[in-house]
């Protein structure tokens, strides 16, 4: 059933980045990784859980990596609009300066 997770995950690839969850990806993951790991520890070794933990983890960090990378993105193109609307203003107060000094002249 966990090889379900797995596939959802991989499905997940063709939804944009803006509509995953990254509590819920990074919850994947740190399950993925954690059992993984638990899968070596306990006795008899469960190589296949550890698979399917391993693939479950990959694919939680692939999607955590695409919404950061999409987060970021968001954050510079914000940065770049308010960089654009503070040479808009100067622009425009220099304008204004011109008129005021010509009015008073």
């Amino acid at each position: 059933m966990k090889w379900a997770l797995v596939l959802a995950g991989v499905s997940d690839f063709a939804r944009p980045a803006e509509k995953l969850s990254l509590t819920q990806n990074g919850a994947l993951t740190a399950t993925g990784l954690i059992w993984t790991r638990w899968c070596f520890v306990i006795t008899p070794q469960n190589y296949l859980l550890a698979a399917v933990n391993f693939f479950l983890g990959i694919v939680g960090v692939a999607q955590c990596t695409r919404i950061l990378m999409w987060r970021r993105t968001q954050n510079k193109d914000a940065a770049d609009g308010g960089r654009v609307a503070l040479e808009n203003a100067k622009e425009l107060k220099s304008k204004v300066e011109d008129k005021v000094k010509k009015a008073i002249n």
